[in-house]
């Protein structure tokens, strides 16, 4: 009864910000979202029983994003939003099943797969994750450091920002997440004449315009960079084993 009677509150209490949730900055308020992030992702894991016990607060973020209307928000905002709902629907999405998982692969059924149930309600229409990220995010802001900010609550995926995109921040953060991941020695290494790289690189080529190699250099730190260009025969590229284990 209790918990009922708190989520409610929390329900009500985002219900009177629907109708101002684009802020004057032109942005989202994602203040419960933030909380939820600064609590419960740590040291780039999850915390999933505690997402469990705040479930209420998430699903009242959630009800903001579903009666958002993005069109008047700035481009870089529209971005960040879709983001971000990617990100806490995936959160979502997990919880269902939890804590009677260990991958969001278990999620689904025979005859589909987590990223396209459709759950997510956005813009009066009922969605999928890979609505968001193969039907917005990919051909609408065409942009591959998206890849790197997405989260698909696995270990091998790049990490959960313990912070929501913000349109009037994004540039630096998508910069960030792609830095991050590429100069992270589990996700990229040389070894040998081989340069192992994330298989995200494979997956989506050609958002990397077939050259995933050029992309790492972008962000490549000096001494990784030095390290991709060695004198003689070019490295080979190897694509690392993706592990879907939650990243709890």
């Amino acid at each position: 009864m209790q918990k009922s009677f708190t989520y409610g509150v929390v329900f009500f209490m985002v219900t009177l910000f629907v109708g101002t949730q684009a802020m004057a900055a032109g942005d989202i308020d994602n203040r419960l979202y933030a909380a939820l992030l600064k609590k419960h992702v740590i040291n780039k894991t999850v915390n999933y029983d505690g997402f469990k016990k705040d479930e209420a607060q998430l699903d009242a973020y959630l009800a903001i994003l579903s009666h958002t209307d993005v069109k008047p928000l700035s481009r870089n905002s529209r971005f960040a939003f879709y983001i971000n709902a990617y990100n806490a629907f995936t959160i979502k999405l997990v919880l269902t099943k939890y804590p009677g998982i260990n991958s969001i692969k278990e999620i689904g059924s025979f005859f589909s797969n987590p990223w396209n149930i459709k759950f997510i309600s956005l813009q009066g229409k009922t969605v999928s994750l890979d609505y968001i990220e193969h039907d917005i995010l990919r051909p609408v802001f065409k942009d591959p450091r998206m890849h790197f900010a997405i989260n698909c609550a696995s270990k091998s995926c790049p990490r959960l920002r313990e912070e929501p995109y913000e349109g009037d921040i994004l540039e630096d953060q998508l910069t960030d997440q792609a830095s991050g991941f590429i100069n992270d020695k589990r996700h990229t290494f040389i070894k040998g004449d081989t340069l192992y790289i994330s298989k995200i690189f494979k997956w989506f080529e050609a958002d990397f315009s077939d050259n995933p190699l050029l992309f790492i250099k972008t962000y490549a730190s000096d001494e990784l960079k030095q390290r991709l260009t060695p004198p003689g025969k070019p490295l080979k590229i190897n694509y690392l084993n993706y592990d879907w284990t939650l990243n709890r």
